[in-house]
């Protein structure tokens, strides 16, 4: 039977198929450069989706998680990253036919949070909303295919976070102290001074840490000393790459501290149950938006039922600046809960510019939204995939960046796709007329595709986003041979004599 190709996908692929009779259109180095139609649309604004499923276990949900990112200012490339990578492991989950819940948002509380909004002349409220909402639009315009977005202002994580805080004290594992030290305001963490760098300064932010001396509430993270050691020797898996697990047990083996988690001094925060003069710590309250996220459409959320919908989480996607407050802080909090604990943390690298962190705080951040403009979606999702080893960190580059899209989805993806559908269309009328299974029979050019894509899904579920590029790009490399060797633009040349081939 005919297998007639759809217009949407024609439009869904428009960034490979250009309108121009001289595609593949090339990327230049120029401020103005865009991918854009004839009739000035930004080209490639849907996502493409596979249909084609394969026969998985879909009992248990594959629970993956962004950070909530901290809403200090708007988003930046290194937050866009993060949230890339984890698309596209959310995707090719689904591929598999498995549940997906892909969850992200925004961190809304902390001193941080007020002092920005009081920069901006805003209230605190008014400042998450319009932060949180730039998230949004960025992950629209790069097609994040999110099913949840959770807001740490939000009442159902509120509700959250005060039942949790009540399992913990009731479990001895929270008490009140004075606390002094040396306070980094940007990484919301006293540090200790073998720590930092010359004139107190952070090592991460640069700047001079500040001397506190407050009446807080203090988890009690010590206790949790041996089982943390167990675990990480037990599960070498739950922090990855394996090099970051080796960092998270040496800060265990070093001693572990108890910490602060909660504010005297900062309002803007959810207030403590048992004190309401004190408000929740920052990462107390935003690590649990991973379990209250799951919550987000109940009336009267509580732990059981969050938990229930999904918990523990599959994958924790997180940069490497906050694997001590996942890898350690977390697990640590959730035993003392007597909640189970996610099957994995991934820290990633740093996007780097100039051989700096990309960060707000230093003020060298590459604009997400400016690159999406200029390029499209698919280019920057691409390149970020493609260029970064994922776990390292990368550096961006323009020159670099353009030179990839050309080579690999214009020359190669793009020019192999323009081949075959513009054929398509100029002599079959965009419909297939040879069954495609029978027509592969005894093609060298189908094993090398299967053994590709076989490659494709190992890295995937390795978590090796660069080298699942990689076996992609071989397939169109292969099919552009493949399609050179057969000529079967010649052959439609012919006539009916070469028809039936030239379709095959």
């Amino acid at each position: 039977m005919a297998c007639r190709v759809q217009y949407s996908i024609q439009n869904s692929l428009r960034l490979f198929s250009s309108p121009y009779p001289n595609f593949p259109t090339f990327l230049k180095l120029s401020q103005t450069t865009r991918f854009r139609d004839s009739k000035n649309y930004l080209l490639s604004k849907a996502a493409f989706y596979c249909s084609c499923r394969t026969t998985e276990n879909t009992s248990d949900p594959f629970v993956l998680t962004t950070p909530l990112y901290y809403v200090n200012a708007p988003p930046h490339m290194g937050s866009a990253y993060t949230t890339i990578a984890a698309d596209a492991i959310a995707r090719f989950q689904r591929l598999l036919g498995k549940k997906v819940i892909f969850i992200t948002g925004t961190d809304e509380h902390g001193e941080k949070i007020s002092t920005a909004a009081i920069g901006n002349g805003s209230s605190p409220k008014e400042h998450c909303d319009s932060v949180s909402q730039a998230y949004k639009s960025l992950w629209t315009e790069l097609n994040i295919s999110y099913d949840k977005f959770i807001r740490t202002t939000d009442p159902n994580h509120e509700a959250i976070v005060k039942e949790f805080y009540a399992k913990v004290l009731a479990n001895g594992d929270i008490y009140r102290a004075d606390y002094e030290g040396l306070y980094c305001v940007n990484c919301e963490e006293y540090k200790d001074q073998k720590e930092l760098l010359e004139n107190n300064c952070c090592p991460m932010h640069l700047k001079p840490c500040l001397h506190r001396k407050e009446d807080n509430y203090f988890f009690a993270l010590s206790k949790y000393q041996k089982r943390l050691e167990d675990i990480l020797t037990e599960n070498p898996d739950f922090v990855q790459p394996s090099f970051r697990l080796n960092e998270v047990q040496g800060w265990v083996k070093n001693g572990l501290r108890d910490f602060s988690i909660s504010r005297a001094s900062v309002e803007w925060g959810i207030p403590v149950p048992n004190d309401p003069k004190q408000t929740i710590y920052v990462w107390f309250d935003a690590l649990l938006g991973y379990v209250s996220a799951l919550s987000e459409d109940e009336k009267q959320p509580n732990l059981e039922t969050a938990i229930s919908s999904g918990w523990p989480a599959t994958l924790h996607l997180i940069g490497k600046d906050i694997l001590r407050f996942h890898a350690v802080y977390w697990p640590a909090m959730l035993m003392s809960a007597g909640v189970s604990l996610p099957k994995k943390v991934f820290g990633h690298g740093f996007l780097t510019k100039d051989g700096l962190k990309m960060g707000k705080s230093l003020g060298n951040t590459l604009e997400p939204t400016d690159l999406v403009r200029r390029f499209g979606p698919d280019a920057v999702r691409y390149f970020f995939l493609r260029e970064v080893e994922f776990g390292n960190d990368g550096d961006y580059s323009e020159e670099r960046f353009v030179n990839i899209i050309n080579a690999n989805l214009a020359n190669t993806i793009g020019n192999l796709l323009n081949r075959t559908l513009g054929l398509l269309r100029k002599n079959c009328q965009s419909a297939i007329s040879v069954n495609s299974a029978i027509a592969a029979e005894g093609i060298a050019f189908k094993d090398t595709v299967e053994k590709q894509v076989e490659k494709a899904r190992q890295h995937y579920e390795n978590l090796e986003l660069s080298s699942a590029c990689e076996a992609v790009l071989q397939i169109g490399n292969a099919g552009n041979v493949y399609i050179n060797e057969k000529a079967p633009w010649s052959l439609f040349k012919q006539g009916d004599s070469g028809f039936e081939a030239a379709s095959k």
